[in-house]
């Protein structure tokens, strides 16, 4: 995944005697440009990717734009604000606009991570059985239309899904390449159940196929 090697998106925003760590935590995100019906900010599901005391790299399932303001909210980060600096495919860059104060405890709280990154690591390896590490993957619809999409969780007989659009119940759709239909509408998204139950072994390499 691009995003991840991507690292030269922090540059210029940060000081190179910072610690950058790679990532990867669920959390959720909102821009200021997409609003619901009420007017709203809508909520992502997104995933931290990369992040220093002064940027944070973040997959999401919208189409962001330069300069627009964001908001994250990241487990042991809380609530992170700032603009977004960078467009990447399937995710964004953004700035951190935060007191000194509070740069110092995400700067000790990343160089905490940063030493414990091989157990960390551990954690995450287990955890990929259910929510993909990299969670980007595509719709293919019957129309013609494909459209990135974040894979918030998933099985073998289905995958939860969020994306900057919410098909109708019963639409079917391919996931990657698993065909399924939607059943299901929630706050973040919707969830797909698969057309037949997927084989183990095969079950990410289709679902994150292009």
């Amino acid at each position: 995944m691009r995003m991840v090697s991507d690292i030269a998106a922090l540059e210029g925003v940060e000081r190179r005697s910072e610690p950058r760590v790679i990532m990867s935590l669920a959390g959720t995100c909102s821009l200021s440009a997409l609003r619901d019906e009420a007017g709203q900010r809508r909520e992502f599901p997104c995933r931290a990717i990369n992040m220093s005391s002064r940027a944070l790299m973040l997959a999401a399932p919208v189409k962001a734009t330069l300069n627009d303001r964001a908001i994250a909210y990241i487990p042991s980060f809380g609530k992170l604000s700032g603009r977004i600096i960078r467009v990447l495919d399937g995710g964004f860059v953004m700035s951190l606009t935060v007191s000194e104060d509070e740069r110092g405890k995400i700067a000790r709280r990343l160089d905490w991570m940063q030493e414990h990154q091989a157990h960390d690591t551990h954690d995450l390896r287990l955890a990929a059985r259910i929510v993909p590490l990299e969670p980007f993957a595509q719709l293919a619809f019957a129309d013609g239309t494909i459209l990135s999409c974040l894979v918030m969780d998933m099985s073998l007989t289905g995958a939860a899904i969020s994306a900057d659009m919410v098909p109708a119940i019963g639409t079917v759709l391919a996931v990657g390449k698993i065909p399924g239909r939607v059943c299901r509408h929630f706050p973040e998204g919707f969830a797909v159940a698969f057309l037949k139950e997927q084989e183990p072994g095969a079950l990410e390499h289709l679902l994150f196929a292009r």
